[in-house]
């Protein structure tokens, strides 16, 4: 990979690169799966923008293999949240300075990694208004949703923040599955991916419907359940209480990679509002998104040249009831899973 531009010293006979005045990039997104997918849009815009830009990304520990084999980034910095979190928190400051970067992104609202931009020594350091130490930083840019009538993308807010040195067009998030991930998942069959899971039980639609759409595929199809080893179960009981012959479980088998790589060939890939979703987008997978709780203007919506969000077409006043949904219905009723079967045969056909 071509690094950052260097000054060039010449004290005699010998030549010294100064390393400390390479344009040097730092993108802070240590939230969950999704939020990083969506934040690798910014390592492209910038690599388009900039060829010789050396940039470097800090998440959190379980969400670095997404970054494998990533062309565009140097370094993956990682910081481990559930053993000694404000021990990892000083040694990824540690590291942060040392690295002295030009410009640090910091894409979250959070004060941790507020306090990672604010003493990482940076000469720029931008971030949204809502982090509490945004009063801190070099630049900070307003933080907001859409609306219906005004639409804005997650990957767009992100992008604002770098919208001074960047154009205005948008660009789909990326990951780069390898050859070996592609054998992997190689398949001459055609097929469908479900990925039923999600961690908040209103963003999840009822595994019940999930059987009655599986029980009205045609057998043409075999379908692989998708998700983390904690949706094995969920899977399993999909594929239990289904009739459709043709149903492979791959939860906890394959690595994120692996995932995108198999949604990449799939006639459709059908996903709740939550990480495969992202995933399907990365790799401009075809998918259909199935919104219960939340709704299309907080701006996560699919990427895809071939997408669609479904919703409930009921008018409820109680929906949505959050940005990242609930543990339970707080109505008791769960009406926004009320979406019909026959939209989601309608996007396979």
């Amino acid at each position: 990979m071509i690094l950052g531009s260097l000054n060039v010293h010449y004290i005699g006979a010998f030549v010294i690169y100064d390393l400390c005045t390479m344009d040097k990039t730092l993108i802070i997104q240590t939230a969950f799966i999704g939020d990083v997918i969506l934040a690798t849009a910014v390592i492209e815009k910038l690599r388009m923008s900039f060829p010789d830009m050396v940039i470097d990304f800090l998440l959190r520990k379980g969400n670095e293999s997404l970054l494998d084999g990533h062309p565009h980034l140097r370094k993956v910095i990682i910081w481990n949240k559930n053993k000694g979190k404000y021990t990892g928190l000083i040694k990824v400051v540690k590291e942060v300075r040392r690295e002295k970067y030009e410009r640090v992104i910091n894409l979250q609202r959070y004060f941790s990694t507020g306090l990672i931009s604010f003493l990482s020594g940076a000469n720029s350091t931008i971030g949204f208004d809502k982090n509490p130490l945004s009063f801190l930083f070099t630049k900070s840019i307003t933080h907001q949703f859409g609306t219906i009538e005004k639409p804005m993308h997650e990957v767009g807010r992100n992008l604002s923040l770098i919208g001074d040195i960047v154009d205005n067009q948008l660009v789909r998030p990326k990951l780069y599955p390898s050859t070996d991930d592609f054998r992997k998942v190689e398949t001459k069959e055609k097929y469908i991916t479900i990925s039923p899971g999600s961690i908040w039980f209103t963003k999840q639609w009822p595994h019940s419907k999930w059987v009655d759409f599986l029980n009205r595929v045609g057998e043409s199809h075999t379908v692989f359940l998708l998700g983390g080893k904690q949706e094995n179960a969920l899977c399993q009981k999909i594929k239990n209480l289904s009739q459709h012959k043709k149903i492979e479980i791959r939860a906890g088998e394959y690595s994120f990679l692996q995932s995108a790589a198999l949604m990449k060939s799939a006639e459709m890939n059908y996903v709740n509002d939550s990480a495969p979703l992202h995933l399907a987008s990365s790799i401009n997978a075809p998918v259909t998104a199935v919104f219960c709780s939340t709704v299309k203007e907080f701006g996560f919506t699919p990427l895809s040249d071939n997408q669609a969000t479904l919703e409930t077409n009921e008018n409820l006043n109680c929906r949505p009831c959050g940005l990242h949904g609930k543990t339970s219905c707080p109505q008791g009723h769960f009406r926004c899973s009320n979406i019909e079967i026959e939209r989601l045969l309608d996007r396979l056909k």
